[in-house]
């Protein structure tokens, strides 16, 4: 017995009167849709992904893509994914994975959200023509500052700081490992940070030494796989983020296959060439906040007190309470991933159902530690569905001082969300090891793309702000006076803490 096929995903074309036989369609597409038979292009469409790359380089826009082009029966509760899905894993055993964020229909809170604006009374503010403040520093802020007289009869602080990362734009670009995405695409997002005085993270596949020129703007990571992490790795940091779960797969740990393991790879992350790095689901010596705390302590001491120290956690139920034990760990700032975080791969059976959104939980976390007194302890970073800069603008009134930008960068050198990052075949050059994809990203040109997207969404946070009557980022924060709610039920708004409009 043989359960056949599944219909079509997609149904590519090729206007042959158009077409010039170019061949850049065979030339480009990585997963093997095209082949050239004697004089003529074959097209494959089962093999096709939607990653657009032929149709962005086809000379004559010959080229067209349909989505379902046959479909199945329509039926509310058996959609065509969930009948698909079972006939892949009845014909395999196996557990389905995916790659990007949560792709089922549920609402986005931020959609939900809009922002006030002044008009008379409460003028607003010209950011063409007023300073607007974005300067934004991640770490401990002290509840209380003293001063005393010198006596020489200066003012002196008495109030010893704490280390803060000092960002010129509350964006950061969030953790994609080395081996997850290529090195090209890390050195892009690396130039884009530097230029802009930001800063984006490593991933826990430790970092490459074509990275170190931009070091003071990495944020290294540490998780449970520990991979590539030594005292030179902690030291080259601006910043360190313990990793304890990720918004896309809460709960579990990674995954990178082993044909994504090249000798680069490899070297980074300190394993056998062509292994797979598998990271465990909970760190081994992580079973309470004692012990978190714990390692908290012991990576500031091996970097001499000298660098914050973060710890990244999944949105769940609970979020609040991890977080209020986490600003009493000693640890700098707490992430928080959101269940639309991006992914290079996770079973799609999580990615699409385990987590909460980020904006309820940057909300309960806020609110909590404000509560019981120790919002100041620790700085709160959203990310997880960050898509533009009305999203950055409503993270931050719920509470956030920044946030952690993924797919969007992404999607500034060249992905289309096609979701097949975990098969290392990305066309784009960009989650793939091969190196004649990777050489299609110029690192040169992918930095200026990027740096462009977080200008362009700082001068709209600039904006937003001054029609908000704002001029500083800390009046911002945490200002749910500037949010109403739409179509939004009692219940949501109460965890926001946030009006309906009209209020």
């Amino acid at each position: 017995m043989t359960l056949g096929s599944v219909p079509l995903r997609y149904k590519v074309s090729i206007d042959r009167d158009q077409c010039m036989q170019c061949m850049r369609c065979v030339d480009n597409c990585s997963y093997g849709v095209y082949r050239v038979e004697g004089d003529r292009i074959i097209i494959d469409s089962r093999k096709c992904t939607a990653c657009h790359r032929c149709i962005s380089m086809c000379p004559r826009d010959a080229i067209t893509l349909q989505e379902k082009p046959v479909d199945y029966r329509s039926h509310p509760l058996w959609t065509a994914q969930t009948r698909e899905d079972i006939i892949n894993q009845a014909r395999t055993g196996k557990i389905i994975l995916a790659g990007m964020g949560n792709a089922l229909d549920y609402p986005v809170i931020f959609d939900r959200l809009v922002l006030d604006a002044c008009q008379v009374t409460n003028p607003s503010i010209d950011p063409l023509r007023e300073p607007m403040e974005l300067r934004t520093y991640l770490g401990k802020k002290p509840s209380r500052l003293e001063f005393r007289k010198n006596d020489e009869g200066d003012v002196e602080l008495v109030t010893e700081l704490a280390p803060n990362l000092k960002l010129d734009t509350p964006i950061m670009i969030g953790h994609m490992s080395y081996g997850a995405i290529s090195l090209n695409t890390q050195l892009s997002l690396a130039k884009a940070v530097t230029e802009m005085g930001t800063f984006m993270g490593t991933g826990e596949g430790g970092m490459h030494k074509a990275l170190h020129p931009y070091q003071d703007h990495t944020i290294v990571q540490v998780a449970s796989g520990r991979f590539g992490v030594d005292i030179d790795y902690l030291e080259r940091g601006a910043a360190i983020e313990i990793k304890i779960g990720q918004g896309a797969k809460p709960g579990i740990g990674g995954h990178l296959p082993g044909e994504k393991v090249c000798v680069d790879v490899s070297c980074t992350r300190m394993i056998p060439l062509g292994s797979d790095a598998i990271s465990p689901a909970p760190h081994h010596d992580i079973y309470s906040i004692e012990d978190l705390a714990q390692l908290v302590r012991s990576l500031k001491e091996a970097t001499e007190w000298k660098k914050p120290v973060f710890v990244k956690i999944a949105a769940v139920h609970n979020v609040a309470a991890i977080a209020a034990g986490i600003a009493r760990s000693s640890a700098d700032a707490v992430v928080i991933d959101g269940f639309r975080g991006g992914t290079g791969a996770a079973p799609k059976v999580f990615r699409d159902n385990v987590g909460i959104p980020i904006e309820a939980a940057i909300a309960a976390v806020d609110h909590k530690l404000n509560d019981q007194g120790v919002r100041n302890e620790v700085s709160i970073i959203a990310s997880g569905g960050i898509r533009n800069s009305a999203d950055l603008a409503k993270s931050i009134a719920l509470g956030a001082d920044a946030v952690y930008i993924g797919t969007a960068s992404l999607i500034a050198l060249g992905c289309r969300v096609c979701g097949n990052c975990y098969r290392g075949l990305c066309p784009w050059g960009i989650a793939t090891q091969r190196q004649d994809l990777v050489d299609r990203i110029d690192p040169e040109i992918g930095g200026r793309n990027v740096a462009n997207l977080i200008h362009a969404w700082t001068l709209e946070l600039s904006e937003l702000m001054g029609a908000a009557g704002l001029n500083s980022i800390e009046s911002l924060r945490g200002n749910r006076e500037r949010l109403r709610g739409y179509m939004l039920d009692e219940g949501m708004l109460k965890v926001l803490n946030v009006e309906p409009v009209g209020a």
